[in-house]
């Protein structure tokens, strides 16, 4: 019977999301994460080298994607605030995502795959900017950043929001307060 390489590695890249968002990169152990995907951890060693290439391939893996959304449709500050409500949809839908650009950022030295979201922040700026006319490139790309960091902290400081908030609020209320935020933070552009 031959060994399906490629079905072995999208189970060790799914068991370490799962277990890298969770625990980070110090505390994903390579013995769990080849039980939960009922793989021989020694083919982490095969097939990504180490635990550092591991760790940097899944974070390729599932951050590559992480800002493709549609960029703002229509100009003025509402459609920005409507791409940064999108964004919030998408970490909705894998909110493990955000977990893993905050552990990126806590552990590593730089971003992994970094070549395809500088690529797909640059296009998201440039859009940025053509929605906001005299808003210039630095100015899209802070605003990109604010609402990226908006979005990502619901699910990366959401302990903080239990102290901070006097009433507990729900995914689709706080999607609504950072679609105000960024709206506003772009009309002050």
């Amino acid at each position: 019977m031959a060994w399906d390489t490629e079905a072995t590695r999208r189970k060790l890249l799914d068991a370490g999301a799962r277990q890298f968002a969770a625990h980070g990169f110090a505390g994903g152990h390579l013995d769990a994460i080849g039980r939960d995907a009922g793989v021989n951890k020694e083919r982490v060693y095969r097939y990504f080298g180490d635990k550092q290439g591991f760790f940097a391939a899944v974070l390729a893996d599932r951050l590559d994607g992480v800002l493709d959304t549609a960029p703002p449709d229509g100009s003025g500050p509402e459609a920005i605030g409507a791409y940064a409500g999108s964004l919030f949809d998408r970490l909705a839908d894998a909110p493990d995502l955000a977990r893993l650009l905050a552990w990126e950022s806590l552990e590593l030295p730089a971003a992994a795959s970094s070549e395809h979201r500088e690529q797909t922040c640059a296009t998201m700026s440039a859009a940025i900017r053509a929605a906001l006319p005299g808003a210039s490139l630095a100015d899209a790309e802070q605003l990109l950043l604010s609402a990226i960091a908006l979005v990502t902290a619901w699910w990366t400081l959401s302990a903080l929001s239990g102290v901070v908030l006097t009433t507990a609020q729900q995914h689709s209320e706080r999607r609504e307060v950072i679609v105000r935020q960024v709206t506003q933070l772009a009309a002050a552009l």
